[in-house]
């Protein structure tokens, strides 16, 4: 009986992790500022990494059933370029821990 509980326990703990190695948001409709209308979407939570999300070529996106095209180098060249992510920034921890 106690061998039953805890793969129960084991068996829950893994749906329970899957879940959120797998996390996503919902980004709620807006229009742009030539009045296109964007329809909502379910989206990877953010995480700094370019390969575990939906629009990455080669990944599949449950939410439409398809599998992202493209060539993975642009992809990354447009992912690092964006004006949103920094390669620049470092952690003041790390960037004080290296001052002599």
């Amino acid at each position: 009986m106690k061998t039953l509980r805890v793969a129960t326990f084991l068996i829950i703990a893994l749906f329970i992790f899957a879940d959120q190695a797998d996390a996503q948001q919902w980004v709620s409709g807006y229009y742009r500022s030539d009045g296109t209308y964007v329809g909502g979407y379910y989206r990877t939570s953010s995480d700094g990494n370019p390969y575990n999300n939906y629009s990455y070529p080669g990944n599949y996106n449950p939410n439409t059933g398809r599998t992202t095209t493209g060539n993975s180098s642009t992809y990354l060249r447009n992912y690092y370029n964006h004006s949103w992510y920094s390669p620049n920034y470092t952690i003041p921890a790390i960037q004080y821990y290296y001052r002599y």
